[in-house]
């Protein structure tokens, strides 16, 4: 399942390590969290799926990993480096496995179907 990124030849070469730094740090924590923990939950304050996503994992007894960047008042810019190295557009962002598996409303099917814990065992 490719997705549409711009190939690096289309990218002036004195531009080529912005962007390849850009906002690198916070993309490598998420990178060591997902590679140490069977889940993570990758979140911000005041969001309330966020919020849900936590407390379904509590509820089904699966213990996570959580790290949260920021609000909707700061940090946006950070947390947009997550959103273009996933593709995933929204939090939380949820890896099992070290697999992204989407959001609260995946993760909310992947615990009703049971398939969770399957991935899990």
């Amino acid at each position: 399942m490719p997705r549409a990124i711009l190939a690096e030849e289309r990218i002036h070469p004195a531009i080529r390590g912005v962007i390849a730094n850009r906002h690198a740090d916070i993309v490598r924590e998420v990178e060591e969290a997902v590679a140490a923990n069977a889940v993570v939950v990758v979140g911000m304050q005041q969001n309330p799926v966020v919020k849900k996503a936590r407390k379904a994992l509590d509820a089904a007894g699966v213990r996570h990993a959580y790290l949260e960047y920021g609000s909707y008042f700061n940090t946006w810019r950070r947390r947009n480096a997550l959103k273009m190295w996933t593709g995933w557009p929204t939090f939380p962002m949820v890896f099992v496995r070290g697999a992204l598996i989407g959001g609260g409303a995946d993760l909310d099917a992947l615990i009703a179907s049971g398939e969770l814990k399957k991935l899990l065992a």
